[in-house]
């Protein structure tokens, strides 16, 4: 039943109108679009802020577990909850935030959202107690799930469309920053002052990107957004026994399981509550719409690789490559420095060429890096070929993510920015899960040898499955994109 109601039914009313919207959106091209330069400015300064706020203080926060463990007297596996439950707060509220967003405006839950997370990082600065910290890290996921999408949603509204793919690139150019810095820094603010210092000093930042918000667009507030308490929490709870059923699963198989059925039981109940309605909390009607869906697709499969890849990696350059783990820190720094570098590149190539053929190439080069790390005979020396294998991985994967994520923001009618934006996190966040569960699995059943080599094929069969699920988008649809 599940898959009939997402199949594309071009005799539909409803994907008749979304395509019409969605095509018009796309070809009314003006200049004009998006805000004059001296605020544009402000308005980039608080999304990128926000963004590097959120993804910064995550890559930051893992490293310094052994620390916290340490001081607050809990076990490895009680601290890993300071991590879970930032991710959980996270994607279980994606989509709700975006349709808060859509309902009461995108400037003021985008600042609503950075405020929470400053003030929850002070929380935990102050926590006196695992149980304290891990709730205001819940508090920190909360206030993360509304600055994610509704960043990119704002983009829409702050930059001219001809410009579009250069603002998405920078996006994504401050995110593998902020991921590239945050163990780094992370270790320094560790080497000279206690763990609480981590989440302390995001709180001058989120002042500053506060300030900044006041530059923010303010779009205007969607007529048919409804908020349903109902959907959200059945939204929260397929999310949540998804993320938590994947991790129990091969420790413990029939807990696992169970939160698994659990998880598609809550799916199907939602999609039969939100599919009457014409502006569902899971973006329904922008999945009828031919190039948003794969575009969607797409994104599973890369970040499904990304993840799995970057799972598997340290185990094979430590384990059986024998190096320490400093220098698998280093032999994959490689990897984000080339999202950055390919980031710019991407948003000049998706002016002239069609973003279905740059996101099948983009991906079929990520699909090559993550093959050679599997399969290349190494001898000697580790250090050239890892570095150059992660950098062809991540040069590809930053080449597919720019023009696929602006293909997934424009494909969606401009009232639905937020929507296509939740959208597009949650794709993130599914393809990470997936990942992370391929590992789980591989380790599982397999030898460590065995599943480090097996994972990353397997890995790079996702990254090649997103490069054949963009060709799919012909190219006069990726023109429209």
């Amino acid at each position: 039943m599940l898959s009939s109601t997402l199949r594309p039914n071009s005799s539909s009313p409803v994907a008749r109108t979304v395509e019409t919207k969605a095509v018009n959106d796309a070809s009314a091209v003006h200049d004009t679009d998006g805000l004059p330069l001296p605020r544009r400015f402000a308005a980039v300064a608080a999304i990128l802020g926000g963004g590097v706020l959120v993804v910064l203080d995550g890559a930051i926060a893992n490293i310094a577990l052994p620390a916290i463990a340490q001081q607050l007297q809990a076990t490895p596996a009680d601290a890993v909850w300071i991590i879970t439950a930032y991710q959980l707060a996270v994607v279980m509220f994606l989509l709700p935030a975006s349709a808060v967003g859509e309902r009461f405006g995108y400037r003021r839950v985008f600042a609503g959202g950075v405020a929470l997370f400053t003030a929850a990082s002070v929380l935990c600065a102050l926590a006196p107690s695992l149980p304290w910290l891990v709730a205001a890290r819940c508090l920190q996921g909360l206030g993360a799930a509304a600055v994610m999408p509704l960043g990119l949603a704002l983009l829409r509204f702050t930059y001219p469309r001809r410009l579009l793919a250069r603002a998405i690139a920078w996006n994504a150019l401050a995110v593998a920053a902020a991921s590239a810095a945050g163990p780094t820094l992370g270790a320094f603010i560790l080497s000279s002052a206690s763990w609480p210092w981590l989440f302390a000093v995001n709180l001058p930042i989120g002042l500053l990107v506060l300030a900044a918000c006041a530059g923010l667009p303010s779009p205007p507030r969607s007529v048919l957004r409804r908020i349903d308490v109902w959907s959200i929490a059945l939204n929260a709870g397929m999310f949540a026994s998804l993320v938590l059923g994947s991790d129990r699963l091969v420790v413990h198989p029939l807990h696992g399981g169970a939160l698994l059925v659990l998880s598609a039981v809550c799916m199907v109940l939602l999609v039969r509550r939100e599919m009457p309605k014409a502006a569902p909390l899971i973006p329904l009607d922008l999945l009828r719409v031919h190039s948003f869906r794969i575009s969607v697709i797409a994104s599973v499969c890369c970040f499904t690789g990304q993840m799995a890849a970057l799972v598997a990696l340290p185990f094979y350059i430590q384990h059986e490559l024998g190096q320490s783990a400093v220098t698998a820190g280093l032999l994959m720094t490689p990897w984000p420095l080339a999202v950055m570098l390919a980031a710019p590149l991407s948003a000049r190539l998706a002016q002239r060429v069609p973003s279905a053929w740059l996101c099948a190439a983009g991906s079929a080069c990520f699909a090559s890096g993550l093959a050679l790390c599997a399969f290349w005979p190494i001898h000697g020396n580790a250090a050239l070929p890892i570095a150059v294998f992660t950098s062809l991985a991540g040069f590809g994967f930053g080449l597919f993510q720019t023009p696929n994520n602006q293909n997934m923001l424009l494909s969606a009618p401009r009232e639905r920015s937020g929507a296509a934006g939740g959208a597009q996190g949650t794709a993130r966040l599914t393809g990470l899960t997936l990942g992370s569960l391929l590992m789980s699995l591989m380790f599982g059943l397999l030898p460590s040898h065995g599943a480090v080599h097996w994972g990353l094929a397997v890995a790079a069969l996702a990254a090649l499955g997103g490069s054949a699920v963009s060709l799919l988008r012909s190219p006069a649809r990726a023109d429209l994109a």
